[in-house]
């Protein structure tokens, strides 16, 4: 049995239990509690549910994304992954050049209406085209804001001359050559610019620490949908350990993951349910290409996980 998926289905059984209700922002409803932590050890395995099945090809596209320091959606669509087009397509579909059928409250009635889900896909498909192979649209609607990987790479600030930050570079640099400082953070919040993003970021800082050739992280993060986001966001961060730690010579150690408002939104409640009485399998192995001496040169084919067995995906709305 894996303690580090234990810990996971542990908290998911107390957040159904002990749940406070909540109305939301997207008007789905919620279970939650507030302030909540996790700790897994990446020796143990790389954290990469079992009891269902959790697509890791979306995990490192998105990793590499946010390393890259993009905030445009095209990249994530040319290697199929759609974790961000609904805010992207929600401010297409609220402005005044999209002319199609009204798409009021798209995201509730997607998931209650099949006749509404056809026409929604309909749309969302032409979208999609459209951010693929047409630059100006492209430009104008593929943006999600200042969240993730614009911050970590290139955050804005009262330096002169247009300078930005690139908090990764500072990061690395720090590991090899401070590794004791109680510094070494990546933050994700800008709190002048990211409110305004479509969905300002989740998880909003991290920290770093060095001990006995080891890199951990802690993760404190806002909010936490529990079923969808929250297993994407712990295999993120762990390979962002291991990838961290491959570029500074050291081995991984923890994975600590702090969350503000820990919830399950009200119509994923059976699919919890259902993922808490299956089987867990042994946790897979994560391969990084050793050949690659820059963080910011892996490619999708540098990076694959091994030996991994789950149980089938469980479907869920996103809630938007």
């Amino acid at each position: 049995m894996s303690q580090n998926e234990q810990t996971y289905l542990d908290m998911a059984a107390k957040i159904l239990e002990e749940g406070h209700y909540k109305d939301d922002r997207t008007g789905t409803g919620t279970y939650s509690i507030f302030g909540t932590q996790m700790r897994f050890d990446l020796q143990e395995g790389f954290p990469l549910l079992t009891t269902k099945k959790v697509f890791f090809k979306l995990i490192k596209s998105e990793l590499l994304w946010f390393l890259r320091g993009d905030n445009n959606i095209r990249f994530l669509l040319q290697n199929n992954n759609h974790i961000w087009d609904e805010w992207a397509f929600k401010n297409w579909i609220e402005s005044d050049e999209y002319t199609g059928p009204d798409m009021t409250d798209f995201g509730l009635r997607s998931q209650t209406d099949p006749e509404f889900n056809a026409l929604y896909q309909e749309q969302k498909d032409i979208f999609v085209e459209k951010i693929l192979n047409d630059d100006d649209f492209m430009e104008k609607f593929g943006y999600i804001g200042e969240v993730y990987g614009k911050l970590w790479r290139a955050w804005a600030s009262v330096l002169p001359d247009g300078q930005t930050t690139d908090q990764v570079g500072n990061l690395i640099n720090q590991i090899k050559n401070n590794p004791n400082s109680r510094r070494m953070i990546l933050s994700a919040w800008n709190a002048e610019t990211t409110p305004q993003a479509p969905l300002p970021s989740c998880h909003v800082l991290s920290q770093y620490y060095v001990s006995d050739g080891k890199l951990s992280a802690q993760l404190y993060q806002r909010s936490g949908d529990f079923f969808l986001g929250v297993p994407f966001n712990i295999a993120s961060y762990s390979l962002l350990i291991h990838m961290l730690a491959a570029q500074t010579g050291l081995e991984v150690g923890d994975f600590v993951h702090t969350i503000g408002d820990t919830h399950i939104y009200k119509n994923h409640v059976d699919q919890v349910k259902e993922q808490l009485s299956r089987p867990m399998h042994p946790l897979p192995k994560l391969w990084l290409n050793p050949e690659v001496k820059s963080i910011f040169d892996y490619t999708m084919d540098d990076i694959k996980i091994l030996d991994y067995e789950s149980e089938p995906a469980i479907r869920g709305a996103v809630a938007v």
